[in-house]
């Protein structure tokens, strides 16, 4: 059975209730860390995944660390690999979601790897500009890139369980680009799971994500 993706949002951060947008990469609030360790014992298959895709922003990383902390631990059995990916950044170049410089995020939170992020990662231009062509086409690299992923190979845990599934958190707009579905709007810390069309079924693409129900 091909890997499940389970998009998730992050937790409540300081600007979704300052309504402060010129707030630079917030972190999450009180609520948003209780609703992201939450996720810890609410999410359907922790045990199953292999991979975590993560935006770098401040209340992804939080809200990742939060919710799948457990499953990240290098000395944990069979870690899951946590990829810190810039395509998952926020759609806008307001300053709540523009990312902070490596050496801000590296003090911040000293046991992750930041060497997939080039220094001037968060800048909105190029690649990462705010408009919805560039978003499209980040959106479809990171399809990609987990349909790359879901292709093994995978690991078989000592209980029998096979990772292979992959969680991927990012925000809200950004979710809309990556979903192909302007209707997708969950709440925070919550999550939707997708699997991959088989081929140009339904005259689907081959990185078109389909929801399947958990």
């Amino acid at each position: 059975m091909s890997p499940t993706i389970y998009l998730v949002r992050h937790a409540e951060a300081a600007h979704n209730v300052a309504k402060d947008f010129n707030l630079r990469d917030p972190g999450l609030t009180e609520l948003g860390f209780t609703q992201a360790a939450a996720i810890a014992t609410a999410f359907p298959a922790l045990d199953s995944v292999a991979v975590i895709l993560t935006s770098p922003l401040r209340r992804t990383i939080e809200t990742t660390i939060a919710g799948f902390g457990d499953i990240i631990k290098k000395d944990s059995p069979d870690p899951a690999e946590l990829i810190l990916d810039p395509d998952l950044q926020e759609r806008s170049a307001e300053p709540c979601d523009t990312g902070s410089e490596v050496a801000v995020l590296q003090q911040r939170f000293p046991d992750l790897d930041f060497s997939a992020l080039s220094e001037g990662w968060y800048i909105k231009e190029g690649p990462y500009t705010a408009d919805d062509e560039a978003v499209a086409a980040r959106a479809k690299r990171v399809r990609l890139k987990l349909l790359e992923l879901s292709t093994g190979p995978f690991v078989e845990t000592a209980s029998g369980i096979e990772k292979k599934d992959i969680v991927v958190v990012t925000h809200g707009v950004f979710m809309k680009f990556l979903a192909q579905d302007e209707t997708i709007d969950l709440l925070k810390a919550g999550w939707k799971a997708f699997k991959f069309a088989a081929g140009a079924v339904g005259g689907h693409e081959e990185d078109t994500l389909v929801p399947v129900g958990i």
